[in-house]
């Protein structure tokens, strides 16, 4: 069997060990959070230790963390018409915000050639518009393309807006700053983090009115009814000050591998096209592609050689469909059918590099015996 190199961390990261083990104290606890009896004053603490822990990893305040199942349903929750008459989004959104969450419909902001949202088309749009909403991703979960956030933030409330931004792939990677960025709400999720699955939250400013999407209860302030998933919020706690400790260091390790991996790339396919790297992107993300080649025949290819790599976002119950990032890009069709997204995180190695390497020189050359040379190789 070759060597396991998983490289899609993007999509979701590997349980830290402090993740792991905070998860498995945590179920000794029986306790509903709700209950007024020891047990359930037990496990309350649990739940509100873990929102300290995630309210400092983003300089919040832990009053304003809202838990929920995850950063689809944190998402759901701010864009709300409670919060505006009208939604605005990047071309480039998480497709949970592409939707528009609980409007009807929502404006596309568009972005450059090099993936960055186009904050002057962002300013002609909030034009006459009473009570705008606008979601901007932090980080593109497929090019890790930094966006402009504090400066849309500025655009934004200069147009009477309120501005959320979708950060779940920042924290860990780059720092992520609540208060720095000016930001009215904020999303955050567990499992990109290191944490377990199943949990995210709301980062929201003080005093911003929220219309709860799940009733019943008045768990999480009122905001989110339901009994809380101790464990996975205890998880999601423990893996928030972990990466708040040791992120600068992981990121720098991400950075030197990156470098490697690309340079590995360009070595051996001369004609690869890196995209968004003329912009500052996530220090652990490539989206690679190269002339002929098609995503679902490497994606498949890596994986019979033990690499994990992705198509792009792993959002889409496994389908392998064209990027709208890369076509909001303006990348041309027979570039973007053969985008690969590798990720990689605070536990990839170099000998994780040397595998997928090792596997795309092979990859390459089988191509290349398909009739694919002269695209490939230069």
């Amino acid at each position: 069997m070759p060597a396991q190199a998983y490289l899609d961390w993007n999509a979701t990261a590997k349980l830290r060990p402090e993740a792991r083990a905070a998860v498995a104290a945590a179920l000794e606890v029986a306790g509903n959070p709700s209950s007024v009896h020891a047990a359930g004053r037990a496990a309350r603490r649990l739940v509100e230790i873990a929102r300290e822990q995630v309210a400092e990893l983003v300089g919040a305040n832990a009053r304003d963390v809202v838990f929920t199942s995850g950063g689809t349903e944190a998402n759901m929750l701010v864009l709300s018409p409670s919060l505006g008459d009208t939604l605005l989004v990047s071309a480039i959104e998480h497709p949970s915000v592409l939707s528009g969450g609980r409007f009807a419909t929502a404006d596309k902001i568009p972005v450059t050639a090099t993936g960055l949202a186009d904050l002057v088309a962002l300013q002609r749009m909030l034009a006459g518009r009473s009570r705008p909403l606008v979601s901007l991703m932090l980080a593109n979960n497929e090019t890790g393309v930094v966006q402009p956030v504090s400066e849309a933030a500025g655009v934004v409330h200069a147009g009477g807006g309120l501005l959320h931004v979708d950060a779940i792939q920042g924290p860990g990677r780059i720092a992520c700053d609540f208060a720095a960025l000016g930001v009215d709400a904020m999303t955050l999720s567990s499992h990109k983090i290191g944490g377990p699955q199943g949990v995210g939250a709301l980062v929201r400013r003080e005093g911003l009115p929220l219309d709860p999407q799940i009733k019943g209860g008045g768990q999480e302030r009122g905001m989110r009814a339901g009994t809380e998933n101790v464990a996975g919020i205890v998880g999601f706690g423990a893996a928030a000050a972990a990466v708040r400790l040791n992120w600068a260091k992981e990121a720098s390790h991400m950075t030197a591998l990156r470098s490697r991996l690309e340079a590995g790339i360009k070595a051996i396919s001369p004609k690869a096209v890196f995209f968004g790297a003329e912009a500052a992107r996530l220090p652990n993300t490539t989206l690679f592609s190269v002339p002929g080649m098609k995503a679902e025949t490497a994606v498949i290819a890596f994986d019979l050689e033990g690499v994990a790599v992705s198509s792009g976002a792993a959002c889409s119950s496994g389908k392998v469909a064209p990027s709208h990032v890369l076509a909001a890009m303006g990348v041309p069709p027979e570039l973007s059918r053969g985008a690969i997204r590798v990720s990689l995180g605070y536990s990839t190695s170099d000998g994780d590099v040397g595998t997928i390497l090792k596997a795309w020189e092979k990859l390459a050359e089988s191509l290349y015996k398909a009739g694919n040379h002269k695209e490939i190789a230069a």
